[in-house]
């Protein structure tokens, strides 16, 4: 347990969250969350959250919502008992497949839930921003969907390495804009979308995609997404016939995470978030945040970041685009400080590897970012045999293909002779 809290203040911040207290009147998950904005955008945040009090929980718009994620987004997604690599691991493996969902991943739960959002506080347009280009993708689609054009920033970096969901965007009427200040990554095309948003705060909606950045997205992220968590409680009871002893999920900013774990908190169940651990331990070599990060704000939100000794945001570095990220969301800091959610990390070699595995075993090919989640799965089956597992297959890996060619695959899988 982090030495922030005492043991009673862990307790209590714990339970406000298991209550869903949080976050508070401010914004704040206990220390961590609040909203650092500049003093042109805070009109926009404050009609954004005045809208969400009043539309996000209203009978009329959870109605509409809920519709769209049945007859549109194809929900509720699969639960898949994976039954060869429960085999091979000697456990009991469960995926909860978000990679069936329209678009190819979860950002579309939060993609329309926003652009619904959107509509009913009468934006003009809407603009977001990517990293691996499935919050990009889901954006355009809502917003199709919704009647609302759409400009996607993206970090010239990730364009080159997620080229498929480029075209993908294009194709379904959005602006795709590069983004080459900065990192060239998901970190800069925040920063560029946010200065686009104060050019026009009245008529833009921006169309955040992950529970990062200042009150309320990361609560409204957060809502939006907890269909995950929710569906996959009650299909393991379904299905399983009990809950899951541990349950896995890739953490980058930490949407598809919180979406799986929130729902989750009051239960008798292991939560592991799986980091970016990239090539290595040092500055600039990985994007393990919650590991080797320290407070800091960072795009709106006092949270837990990666900064040098001087306060500069540092570099990351990632194999997969949606985890290539500075900073997380202000909740996932919460958690890990009153001993929740452990969070830990898997490397580029690591994430390749358990990617390989699950495709020869299962016939899924998953995104580089959950591929984090399964490698460090895997490792925890080997340390405690016959658990019941579940990990949140956060996407599909066909945006990673560009990146995966690089690395022609060892796995071979032999018919029996």
């Amino acid at each position: 347990m982090s030495s922030l809290f005492t043991a009673e203040e862990a307790s209590r911040l714990l339970q406000a969250a298991i209550d869903g207290e949080m976050p508070d009147d401010r914004g704040r998950f206990g220390p961590f969350g609040g909203r650092y904005v500049p003093e042109t955008l805070v009109p926009a945040f404050e009609r954004l959250e005045a809208g969400v009090r009043e539309h996000l929980h209203d009978a009329a718009f959870q109605k509409e919502f809920q519709r769209e994620l049945r007859e549109w987004v194809g929900r509720p997604t699969a639960l898949t008992f994976a039954a060869q690599l429960s085999k091979a691991w000697g456990a009991e493996v469960w995926i909860k497949r978000e990679d069936l969902a329209h678009t190819g991943a979860h950002k579309i739960n939060n993609a329309i839930g926003q652009a619904l959002l959107a509509k009913r506080l009468g934006a003009k347009r809407v603009i977001a921003e990517t990293g691996a280009g499935q919050h990009g993708v889901a954006s355009a689609a809502a917003c199709a969907r919704v009647g609302l054009p759409c400009s996607v920033y993206m970090g010239a970096v990730d364009m080159e390495r997620q080229a498929p969901n480029v075209d993908r965007m294009q194709r379904l009427g959005a602006e795709v804009v590069a983004v080459e200040s900065g990192d060239k990554t998901l970190r800069a095309a925040i920063d560029e979308a946010l200065r686009a948003w104060v050019t026009d705060p009245d008529g833009i909606y921006y169309l955040l995609g992950s529970a990062v950045g200042a009150h309320p997205y990361p609560y409204l992220v957060r809502e939006l997404q907890a269909v995950i968590g929710k569906e996959a409680r009650q299909q393991m009871l379904d299905q399983a016939g009990a809950l899951p002893d541990v349950a896995f999920a890739c953490v980058g900013g930490g949407s598809n995470a919180i979406g799986l774990f929130y729902p989750l908190l009051g239960d008798d169940i292991e939560l592991i978030g799986v980091e970016a651990g990239g090539t290595g331990d040092g500055l600039g070599q990985n994007a393990a945040t919650l590991a080797t990060g320290t407070p800091g704000v960072l795009q709106g939100s006092y949270t837990i970041i990666l900064q040098d000794d001087d306060g500069q945001v540092q570099e990351t570095h990632s194999i997969s685009a949606g985890l290539d990220y500075s900073g997380v969301g202000p909740e996932h800091a919460l958690l890990q400080a009153v001993g929740r959610v452990q969070y830990i990390s898997a490397r580029d070699d690591e994430a390749l590897e358990a990617l390989e595995e699950l495709c020869a075993t299962e016939g899924i090919l998953t995104a580089l970012e959950t591929s984090h989640a399964y490698a460090a799965a895997r490792d925890y089956a080997k340390r405690n045999p016959g658990k019941r597992i579940l990990i949140g297959n956060s996407g599909r890996g066909d945006k990673d293909m560009p990146t995966l060619t690089q690395y022609p695959p060892r796995t071979r899988r032999h018919d029996s002779t």
